[in-house]
């Protein structure tokens, strides 16, 4: 899927989300940006590792959760028990929705209509507003299987 934000926009988002979690932007997180950045979807970790070569498995773990806390990230969770990453979509401006397949744990970017995703938009801001709530975005998983699997 493309991204609307260049790598110099989402490293500087980076890096001012870390420090708002008193965190630094190390080499180490910089690659793993960047590794998701390039990836055409959600990645597991076996694929990140294997694309940020160089990096430990327990460190990339630790790095994940402080991107995913301080909002860098975002964790999938599958059916398979192996979440998949990506960096979070307000660092990236490129809003979308997953495909997430129940027998194999693969995750598709998809984007909607710009006229889905307005009334999406109005009827759950409705359904925030009669509840109290003060909605900020929302995400859609729609889970199922893949073209792989059926």
């Amino acid at each position: 899927m493309t991204k609307g934000a260049s790598l110099s926009e989402i490293h500087d988002a980076a890096l001012q989300r870390l420090r708002q979690s008193d965190q630094r932007y190390t080499p180490n997180r910089r690659k793993l940006v960047e590794t998701l950045h390039e990836a055409p979807h959600p990645q597991p970790i076996g694929s990140v590792l294997e694309q940020a070569a160089g990096l430990a498995q327990s460190s990339t773990y630790r790095n994940l959760t402080v991107l995913e806390n301080a909002g860098v990230v975002h964790r999938i969770v599958t059916g398979d028990d192996h979440a998949r990453f990506e960096l979070s979509e307000d660092v990236t401006g490129a809003h979308h929705h997953h495909l997430v397949c129940t027998q194999c744990g693969n995750v598709l970017d998809v984007a909607l209509s710009d006229q889905l995703e307005d009334l999406i938009h109005s009827e759950l801001a409705l359904a925030a507003a009669s509840k109290g709530f003060n909605g900020q975005h929302h995400r859609i998983d729609l889970i199922g299987e893949c073209v792989t699997c059926v």
